[in-house]
């Protein structure tokens, strides 16, 4: 599909300099591509804040403890 943008002269000639003149629509195509998904990105982030539950956690007070208990209590490690 065609679309019609304006653009500032400096733009056009800073895009020009970067992907060449008869690689605009490629280049322009792949950023409007990259921004979507970090859009999408940013849209789960922020539908994530709040779902985790704040109550704390079994290492909070002490995270070395923890780590060790977990280490012991696998048996398939070795040392």
């Amino acid at each position: 599909m065609r679309i019609h943008i304006a653009l500032p002269d400096a733009l056009v000639a800073e895009l020009d300099r970067r992907a060449g003149r008869r690689r605009r629509s490629a280049f322009i195509c792949k950023l409007i591509e990259r921004g979507l998904d970090d859009e999408q990105r940013w849209d789960e982030i922020e539908a994530a804040l709040g779902t985790i539950d704040g109550r704390g956690h079994a290492w909070d007070d002490d995270p070395a403890a923890w780590v060790r208990e977990q280490r012991r209590s696998d048996k398939s490690r070795s040392g």
